[in-house]
């Protein structure tokens, strides 16, 4: 009897012990995302903040002429930003409703049969690197804008045809880039609700359309609205692809011009800038690192701001 007891009280402290442990495993890890975030940032403000006295935060921000090697050098980048925000807004405005359809496809009207060949199909989008993205931007996309500006443009003597590298080309390219990642996200959403939300609509009287559009979609819209967050910081970050397809000119975001993004601004002349050019390479970083945390405190507060006007409904 006293083996037995001894054999409980010792498994209780192996017990106890485990938990403890575990507990300050997951505090670790907990905190050392905190920590990665907050170096990240602290790096970022440290080695962006001292070109923008150097050059001057209006004609930093509010500059539109670019050239970082002539003599005075400019530095403005605001059709950057521009380019930025028009393109990723775009992108978001095609890939999201697309992924979402989709998404919705897979989880409530696809059969096995359909499901089993186009969920692999998101899932290998997903793991195509983004250069491959790029390429068959260059192969399919470019080919077709440079036709449809040679149409919309032909005569024209102030036009600068772009060989389809332009906005429109990237803009297609980031949406299509956004697909796995708002339906992967989006499907698995809709898989969560719960099955008796569905019954109930079904046993009230409303059809398979109107228990998935008012039920079911705005019960996983917190899943949803995750994935629109993620996939915009997938289109804000690309570089590689875009790099190949935009162009990479700087000029205002028109749908037929030649264009450059905040991240292939880096990319493109990293490589062979120096002194204060390299400095201002650094700065648009910070600047691209605030816009996709400004991106996305937005959209979460859009988010709340709807879940709350819902609950008080």
């Amino acid at each position: 009897m006293c083996e037995k007891k001894h054999s409980i009280m010792g498994s209780r402290i192996d017990g106890s012990m485990t938990e403890h442990t575990a507990a300050w495993i997951f505090t670790g890890c907990g905190l050392l995302a905190v920590i990665a975030v907050f170096s990240i940032t602290l790096y970022m403000v440290l080695n962006g903040t001292p070109a923008l006295f150097k050059v001057g935060i209006l004609e930093f921000l509010f500059g539109t002429v670019w050239k970082p090697t002539a003599d005075p050098a400019s530095f403005g980048i605001l059709y950057v930003i521009l380019t930025s925000v028009f393109g990723t807004f775009l992108a978001i405005l095609l890939g999201v409703p697309i992924g979402v359809m989709t998404a919705i496809f897979l989880a409530e009207i696809a059969s096995p049969k359909a499901a089993a060949v186009v969920r692999p199909a998101v899932e290998l989008l997903a793991g195509i690197p983004s250069v491959i993205y790029g390429l068959l931007g260059i192969l399919i996309f470019n080919p077709l804008m440079y036709r449809a500006e040679q149409y919309l443009f032909a005569g024209s003597k102030t036009h600068q045809f772009t060989g389809g590298a332009n906005l429109i080309s990237a803009v297609l390219v980031l949406a299509v880039m956004i697909l796995p990642t708002v339906i992967s996200i989006s499907e698995a959403s809709l898989r969560a609700v719960p099955k008796e939300l569905k019954s109930a609509s079904l046993a009230l009287g409303a059809s398979r359309m109107q228990t998935i559009f008012k039920v079911l979609v705005p019960a996983a819209g917190s899943g949803i609205m995750t994935s629109v967050v993620l996939g915009c910081g997938r289109a804000i970050g690309e570089a590689m692809a875009i790099s190949l397809v935009s162009g990479s000119s700087v000029n205002f975001p028109l749908p037929f011009h030649s264009v450059r993004f905040l991240t292939t601004a880096i990319v493109a002349e990293m490589s062979y800038s120096q002194g204060l050019h390299r400095e201002v390479l650094f700065t648009i970083g910070l600047v691209l690192f605030i816009f996709i945390m400004f991106i996305n405190t937005v959209l979460t507060g859009m988010f709340r701001k709807g879940v709350g006007g819902n609950g008080r409904a």
